[in-house]
C-alpha cells in the first residue's frame, strides 16, 4: 500500500494528536483518546479518508532520466 500522508501533513497530525491528548487530559474526558486517529495516520503515513478520495500529500519522483 502507497504512503499518501506527506511530511508537512504528517508533522500537523502528530502535533493535533498531541493537542487533543492533552486536552483530553486537562478535562478528564474520554474524548481525548480521539488523539488516536491522527497519531495512528501520521506513524504510518497511511490515511483511509486520503485513499477514498484519491489524494496524496506525499512527493511524487520522478524517474531519473540517463
Amino acid at each position: 500500500m502507497q504512503k499518501n500522508v506527506g511530511s508537512v501533513d504528517r508533522t500537523i497530525r502528530f502535533i493535533l494528536s498531541a493537542v487533543i491528548f492533552l486536552f483530553g487530559i486537562i478535562y478528564q474526558s474520554w474524548w481525548g483518546l480521539l488523539g488516536l486517529l491522527p497519531l495512528l495516520t501520521a506513524a504510518t503515513q497511511r490515511c483511509p479518508a486520503f485513499i477514498t478520495c484519491g489524494i496524496s500529500t506525499c512527493k511524487i519522483e520522478e524517474p531519473s532520466k540517463k
